[in-house]
């Protein structure tokens, strides 16, 4: 898991990014699914109870807290009777359905005891994918929490397709993040934080108590799936991160096993790792673009267009393409891939992938000789457009 290069990583607190996290009045908290089940056992109702206790002390002092939790899928299997996590789809979404009646009976009655009201929202990739649910999702939230009530939140496993599953609950965290503009996002796990290798292999490896979010090197040395019971790892950690930078939020990777971790946290106290976004926060459509949209297909571009796209700020033009792959129309996200195969940016395509075939490399005033009409001058507008690659 460690490399011998050098990690831009840093492996001390950033004093400057800590203010930054305990000032922050909007939270999305995640914790996992070996936390919730104690690694499999069963909804530990201790541990919901403490992080309900601090959430209530968080709330208390102002902020609002929306809470990201795994565990349905594997309380059904323990009230199932199931050992083994299922590959089987419709036997996942059943462990699903039985384990979620279980999660937000507990979190409500531990909630309850606090004077605080808790909401369920089962959401899928298909919910924030689209446009008008994707509103209306962030006016629920946003409603929600004026009202001073916690959401809970997990993804619909019970109808989830592979076509329209978020995949884990990090995933889910981080655009949950961007979803309600939210200042931080607090990671939950049964590690300490983020290592420079896997702890359970490599005795060297050393905590990060801070790094930049989107460093192309924490993906390198972040592992695999930590337990039996979750889909997520330090892999899926450092993506959320990343996009949770997108809108400007901090991200924390902590131990859930941490003493008041959330209130030691929201006090400023450096705990696990921190990462930090160093770009300007995106406009809420571009964030829509880059991450709720799935993508349909990818179309190639030469070195010309890559300049274009990250240091002049314009549009795709079809005479820009070289290759296109996917089934995609009109209107479908679709990556915008370089020459060396890095996605550089991705956008809403204004021709199918049929006919994009037909205008690669093409100029935009020949398009409707090819095409025998033309809808757009470009292949992508910059307007619809999100660069995902630093220049």
């Amino acid at each position: 898991m460690t490399t011998a290069n050098a990690a831009p990583a840093r492996t001390t607190p950033d004093s400057a990014a800590l203010p930054v996290f305990s000032n922050a009045r909007r939270i999305v908290v995640k914790v996992g699914s070996s936390l919730v089940t104690n690694r499999g056992q069963g909804l530990d109702r201790a541990a919901l109870a403490r992080w309900a206790s601090q959430i209530a002390r968080l709330r208390a002092g102002g902020r609002e807290i929306v809470l990201v939790s795994s565990g349905a899928i594997a309380e059904g299997m323990q009230r199932l009777g199931w050992h083994k996590r299922p590959s089987a789809l419709h036997e996942l979404q059943a462990a699903a359905a039985v384990g979620q009646m279980g999660l937000a009976q507990v979190y409500e009655s531990c909630f309850r005891e606090h004077g605080l009201l808790t909401s369920q929202i089962l959401l899928t990739h298909e919910d924030l994918a689209d446009r008008r649910r994707y509103l209306n999702a962030r006016s629920t939230l946003v409603t929600l929490l004026g009202l001073g009530v916690i959401p809970i939140i997990n993804e619909n496993d019970t109808v989830t397709t592979e076509e329209i599953k978020l995949g884990d609950n990090d995933t889910l965290a981080s655009l949950v993040t961007n979803l309600i503009e939210a200042e931080a996002l607090v990671i939950l796990t049964d590690q300490p934080g983020l290592f420079t290798g896997d702890p359970r292999l490599d005795p060297s490896a050393t905590l990060l108590a801070t790094a930049r979010a989107g460093d192309p090197h924490l993906e390198s040395i972040a592992g695999g799936v930590g337990s039996a019971t979750a889909r997520g790892g330090m892999l899926t950690k450092v993506l959320a991160a990343k996009r949770a930078a997108r809108s400007g939020a901090c991200t924390i990777v902590a131990s859930g096993e941490e003493t008041e971790v959330l209130v030691r946290l929201a006090a400023g106290e450096a705990i696990g790792t921190l990462l930090v976004p160093d770009t300007a926060p995106m406009a809420a459509r571009k964030q829509w673009l880059a991450d709720q949209l799935q993508v349909r297909g990818q179309v190639t571009v030469d070195a010309g267009a890559v300049r274009a796209l990250l240091v002049e700020g314009k549009s795709l033009l079809s005479i820009g393409t070289t290759a296109v792959s996917g089934d995609f129309d009109r209107g479908e996200l679709v990556r915008c891939i370089g020459p060396d195969g890095t996605e550089v940016a991705r956008g809403l395509a204004n021709y199918p992938s049929s006919e994009v075939a037909r205008i690669l490399g093409v100029r935009s005033g020949d398009i409707e000789a090819r095409l025998g009409y033309v809808v757009e001058p470009e292949l992508i507008h910059r307007d619809n457009l999100v660069v995902t690659a630093r220049p």
